[in-house]
């Protein structure tokens, strides 16, 4: 029964698959999304008459023994059609296990991006279960390696196709939409002051926020269709926002959170992202961007309804606490204080240069140990 999704856009998915005459169709998902979404009651029926294999993701974020095991059984079964229904982490492992084939020493490429990547020989089809990274159109994929965090890029990763279907991702839990909706809030405002954004980038990053900002909260604790569509275009546009920009100090400082302490990513990067603006405003005079910074910063006041960096402060808290998001590292089971080294070693170098003002060690130390920076 199909009764509950929408019937134009199963419609299109369904005369997609036909028209393309895909006839070996790889899925990669997971098991708690692809059940709890609903997604099973559509795929189950659209793929009946295909070739299928599914691959149920098992780690709680993208690891490289794991991405080793879908890329050997995706060069096995040689689809003409992989499938990522799922969050982050699937679209992720997707996308990298479609441009790289097993290499010796993959981890140590991975970790010097000395990585080969070859043309695809299937197409690639992106179905978020989540409303949040916009990874269905990010030309980057996230990659753990011994816990520490890696990005592999380049715009062939960028899927050939993808849908947005809200009633995939209505289901996803309290705690999910929280974490997923904040990471397209964060990306986009990154986006803004990102050194490497362009009128593109800007553009669309604000268009994401007009809409996160009006629909986000009430999305985690009314979602209803139209919220939650709201928010897949939202994360969308976000997504390609930083596909241009890429992101900045609190994506970098993420990552070591989820390796370490199990915090969803969109969660991870809500830990310090005020801090980090913070820090930035303070030191508009130090700025190194070929733009202007303070008025990058009105344009996000503008967005969010306010007059200043106190009030901005005021209400990314407001909506991350209307949303369950804790920020308290104590509540988390962090103990900043005798951690913050561990926490410094996985911090993402790469996306630190993206940020406008330069950041120092003893800058990073005091935007964890919560002090005036």
């Amino acid at each position: 029964m199909l009764s509950k999704f929408n019937n134009k856009l199963i419609s299109n998915l369904k005369k997609f698959i036909q028209e393309k005459k895909f006839k070996k169709v790889f899925v990669i998902t997971g098991k708690n999304s692809y059940f709890k979404s609903g997604a099973n009651k559509i795929f189950d029926q659209l793929l009946l008459n295909k070739t299928n294999l599914y691959y149920f993701k098992k780690s709680f974020y993208p690891e490289i023994d794991e991405l080793k095991k879908i890329i050997e059984k995706i060069d096995i079964f040689k689809p003409d059609l992989v499938i990522a229904i799922g969050g982050g982490c699937v679209i992720d492992y997707s996308k990298i296990a479609s441009v790289i084939n097993l290499q010796s020493n993959l981890s140590e490429k991975i970790i010097s991006s000395s990585y080969k990547m070859k043309k695809k020989n299937h197409k690639l089809l992106a179905i978020p279960t989540t409303a949040g990274s916009g990874a269905e159109v990010t030309s980057n994929a996230v990659l753990y390696v011994k816990k520490n965090k890696y990005s592999v890029e380049g715009n062939i990763l960028k899927p050939d196709y993808f849908f947005l279907i809200p009633e995939l991702i209505i289901g996803a839990s309290k705690k999910i939409k929280a974490s997923a909706g904040f990471d397209a809030i964060s990306q986009s405002i990154e986006s803004l002051i990102s050194m490497k954004s362009n009128s593109r980038s800007v553009k669309y990053a604000q268009d994401s926020l007009k809409i996160s900002f009006k629909h986000f909260v009430d999305y985690v604790q009314k979602p209803t269709s139209n919220n939650t569509l709201k928010m897949a275009i939202a994360a969308n546009l976000s997504g390609r926002a930083i596909s241009i920009s890429k992101t900045t100090a609190p994506h970098a400082l993420s990552y070591p959170f989820t390796a370490y302490y199990n915090i969803s990513h969109g969660h991870a990067v809500s830990l310090t992202l005020n801090k980090c603006l913070n820090f930035n405003f303070k030191n508009l005079e130090l700025a190194n961007s070929n733009f202007d910074l303070k008025k990058r910063f009105k344009i996000i006041f503008n967005l969010a309804k306010v007059k200043n960096i106190s009030e901005l402060d005021n209400y990314l808290s407001y909506i991350k606490k209307k949303t369950g998001l804790e920020s308290n590292f104590v509540k988390l089971g962090i103990n900043i204080h005798k951690d913050h080294n561990r926490i410094l070693s996985g911090v993402n170098s790469q996306r630190l240069k993206n940020n406008p003002v330069k950041l120092e060690k003893n800058d990073i130390y005091n935007i964890l140990v919560n002090r005036d920076v």
